[in-house]
């Protein structure tokens, strides 16, 4: 399977400019589960600003009616 980076990286929308992962949802997907954490890409631009990529932030949000 080829990897779509180019494609997924313009929908990307983590706002961590350093980030290597960017477009590699793959390892994106990897690295923040390994960490209990969700990518960028679950959560609203705001919220996602925050970097608090947190299951217990997600949860919050998803209750809140804001995802």
């Amino acid at each position: 399977m080829e990897c779509k980076q180019k494609d997924n990286r313009s929908r990307c929308n983590c706002s961590y400019e350093p980030c290597v992962r960017k477009g590699v949802c793959c390892e994106c997907l990897r690295y923040h589960l390994r960490s209990r954490e969700l990518p960028a890409c679950c959560f609203p631009d705001q919220a996602e600003r925050t970097y608090d990529r947190t299951f217990a932030h997600f949860a919050r949000l998803a209750a809140s009616g804001a995802i």
